[in-house]
């Protein structure tokens, strides 16, 4: 679009954000102007670049702008973001970005750690618990004077099974110590066998106890006789103890797989019979409030919880009691109600993530703040989802600018003021198709327009199942004892409130029972940074062969790993700089402008393009141009028939939604299937395969699992979106509620007849979404 009038006046820039001319990747020239102390919603197919208006130019340069107003030794400690490419911008504010990233915490990182809890529960506990354990300090397991000292405040004892880490029948020298770090030639091994604190040579089942005992776990012993390879400290340390402390007591930040590996095997964990896991010392477990102690407040779901707080009267802690009570009924509002306070930060799911930290920001005294979300629905069932929208309006409410990247139709349609990008991915994106209130964009010729007008169509006609199985009595964590026919042969919905157990019973007793389902989830993928969806999907190999033959160049030459990485960023394509505890800096490589490759690898090409052009390209595009290798063709198809289309192929891994990863990971599995009819007989599960995706990209994946499932597949789907479950054969309704409050089936059956059940929450959004999707309304405080 284009700007006639100026944005020269005080008030424009007091009342909106501008911008103009924008081209960060795919944007074309995009000029909008954004409305400050509203909640707008930046909508649009994935892909079509709504991301690059919001976090990498609006967002981006907000907060480079914010770290220049700082010294310079405190900017080179910040992170780094390059001015983005914008012909102007103006009206900006401080911004925080609330993003899915999930927490990054270490083992001592928990919810209430997270949403800021722990404090006030500690200060609560100080004054209110009797006996008394003595200042704040003694309440927490994360200070020496509240931690337990069996575990050191960590809840679980790390120990070494000596019986999977020594082969006895080999000596010191043969390599008798099973991990790779002493390993034969290692430099551990060399002091072992260096150190003349037992013979080398013999066997360890033949050595004397006493020297067997020294090698395993000496500490701190001055050695007097050492070979003269030996270190001049002469200080040797045994197996154990440096196991302890080098991997142990502290996660390296960089393990080999072999490392990773080895450790799952030698290493032991089990709840401390210290603290019983509660990571708490006797004292602060012997202090209570009306019979409960602060381990037991932290074991509480926080819906149970927020009662239990609410039920002390004591005078001198009713401020702090309200301000726990205001941020749990914050966390059950955001459909978090069935987590506890002691469950760990870093097993918290990318939306589960997200909310915690908007839980954190309501009560900040800071007012005229950007607040920018990543899809904050993520994960959230349509009841949750308006309690979300409330907690939205509140951050807008406290004079707040509120910036929201979605697809969630409840969500679009409560804003004050729609964004809406397109018309399609990547280069065929970038465009502002829309902006304006919400109802304007429901009668807009835009794919968001079609989705918003359109009320889901509920499938009258279920196909027959094939046969069944039965899952039988589980009763892992909330479940109680839940026996259910799982039909075969068809699209089969799971739905449910965030919680009530759909993805336990799901996606971990059902294929503990039936092996033969393929669970497809979105824990990250192994790689990182240097992975990409041609390394995933099994191509990058043909790939490097076809420049190789083309060439008469090694294949490692096309390799960001081999002979063609680029020698200053080691083919990451990016500088890193360790801030210690702080967010790593990131910044692209000066050398390679971020292709990764050396100019080697760059002044070689394929049919005209180079290997750092290919990887820049489209699956389609990629597709294409390997027509003459059709097993490459076909995986690479693969990626856009999963709605994957908008990636590049050699995007990093790093860079990927949790739902962006669980596709690919369906790519690769249909990959390996191989042509259609390969899926008879397949049996799948995936847990919210739509997070991230448009409507009309959810079309998209249901016209592939249609036709996966008329190939004879078996699709199971654990979901919250209205369009994946109206178009199921059948749904199984797991709850009621979250936590405690569920584990049961609530229904079995078609989704005409779901829409039709009184007791099923899913049910009535169900029907809601049939009729139409209407708009909830969020009154504007000012």
């Amino acid at each position: 679009m284009t700007i006639t009038e100026p944005f020269t006046a005080a008030s424009d820039r007091e009342a909106w954000i501008t911008v103009e001319g924008a081209r960060t990747h795919n944007l074309r020239d995009v000029s909008v102007r954004v409305p400050k102390r509203r909640l707008t919603v930046f909508t649009g197919v994935s892909g079509s670049g709504k991301s690059s208006l919001v976090f990498d130019t609006i967002a981006a340069e907000a907060q480079r702008l914010v770290n220049d107003s700082y010294p310079a030794f405190v900017r080179n400690r910040l992170p780094q973001h390059p001015q983005a490419d914008v012909d102007r911008l103006d009206g900006l504010m401080f911004t925080t970005v609330v993003d899915q990233r999930r927490f990054t915490g270490n083992a001592r990182s928990t919810v209430a750690t997270a949403c800021d809890l722990a404090p006030l529960l500690r200060l609560v506990f100080s004054r209110a618990g009797r006996p008394s354990a003595g200042f704040t300090p003694a309440y927490s397991f994360n200070d020496p004077e509240g931690m337990c000292p069996r575990c050191e405040g960590l809840g679980v004892v790390d120990d070494i099974d000596l019986d999977l880490l020594l082969d006895r029948s080999r000596s010191l020298r043969e390599g008798a110590i099973r991990f790779p770090a002493f390993a034969p030639g290692t430099y551990r091994w060399k002091r072992l066998v260096h150190a003349r604190v037992a013979d080398p040579d013999v066997p360890l089942s033949e050595l004397p106890p006493s020297e067997l005992d020294t090698v395993l776990h000496a500490e701190g012993l001055r050695l007097t006789d050492p070979d003269p390879e030996y270190p001049k400290s002469a200080v040797f340390d045994g197996v154990v103890p440096r196991l302890r402390r080098s991997y142990l007591r502290r996660t390296p930040s960089r393990l080999t797989e072999d490392e990773r590996d080895a450790l799952a095997r030698v290493v032991t964990r089990r709840t401390c019979p210290g603290c019983a896991g509660t990571r708490l010392n006797d004292r602060a477990r012997a202090s209570l409030i009306d019979g409960r102690s602060i381990a037991d407040w932290y074991a509480l779901p926080v819906g149970e919880l927020r009662h239990v707080a609410g039920a002390v009267t004591d005078p001198a802690v009713a401020p702090l009691i309200a301000a726990v009570r205001d941020r749990l009924d914050a966390l059950d509002a955001v459909g978090l109600g069935y987590l506890s306070l002691d469950r760990d930060s870093s097993t918290l799911s990318g939306g589960e993530a997200q909310r915690v930290k908007i839980v954190r920001h309501l009560g900040s005294a800071l007012s005229d703040v950007c607040y920018v979300f990543d899809e904050p629905s993520a994960g959230l069932h349509p009841h949750d989802v308006h309690r979300l929208l409330g907690l939205l309006a509140r951050l807008r409410d406290a004079a707040n600018t509120v910036l929201v990247v979605e697809h969630h139709p409840a969500v679009v349609t409560a804003a004050d003021h729609v964004v809406d990008l397109g018309p399609a991915a990547g280069a065929d994106g970038g465009t502002v198709l829309f902006e304006g209130p919400p109802d304007g964009l429901r009668d807009a010729d835009t794919e968001t327009g079609r989705v918003l007008r359109a009320p889901v169509r509920l499938r009258r006609r279920p196909r027959t199942p094939s046969g069944s199985v039965t899952i039988a009595h589980a009763d892992a964590h909330n479940l109680r004892d839940v026996t259910v026919e799982v039909p075969l042969g068809v699209l089969t919905a799971v739905t449910g409130v965030a919680g009530s157990g759909k993805s336990t019973l799901f996606a971990h007793v059902l294929p503990r029972q039936h092996p033969d389902f393929t669970v497809i989830g979105q824990a990250p993928l192994r790689g990182g940074a240097r992975s990409t969806p041609v390394t995933v999907l099994g191509v990058a190999d043909a790939i490097r062969d076809a420049f190789s033959r083309d060439t008469g160049l090694h294949p490692s030459w096309f390799s960001p790993n081999g002979r063609g990485a680029c020698p200053v960023c080691k083919g990451r394509g990016v500088i890193t700089t360790d801030l210690a505890f702080l967010d790593d800096v990131q910044t692209s490589c000066d050398a390679c402008g971020g292709a990764r490759f050396n100019p080697t690898a760059l002044a070689a090409a394929l049919r005209g393009r180079t290997i750092a052009d290919v990887l820049a390209m489209s699956p389609a595009e990629a597709a294409a141009l390997f027509a003459d290798q059709p097993d490459t063709a076909r995986r690479l198809r693969w990626l856009d028939r999963v709605g994957l289309g908008y990636l590049s192929i050699g995007q990093s891994l790093d860079t990927l939604s949790g739902g962006e990863r669980q596709r690919l990971r369906l790519a690769r599995h249909l990959g390996d299937i191989g042509e259609a009819g390969g899926a008879r007989g397949r049996r799948i599960v995936l847990d919210e395969p739509t997070a991230g995706l448009h409507g009309t990209d959810v079309d998209r994946l249901l016209a592939l699992f249609d036709d996966l499932v008329e190939d004879g597949a078996t699709i199971i789907a654990i979901e919250h979106d209205q369009r994946v479950i109206a178009r199921a054969d059948h749904v199984i309704d797991i709850g009621p509620g979250a936590g405690l409050h569920g584990g049961t089936v609530v229904f079995q059956g078609p989704p005409h007849a779901l829409a039709d059940y009184p007791a099923s929450v899913t049910g009535r959004y169900l029907r809601e979404a049939a009729r139409a999707i209407g708009r909830p309304v969020l009154r504007h405080a000012g």
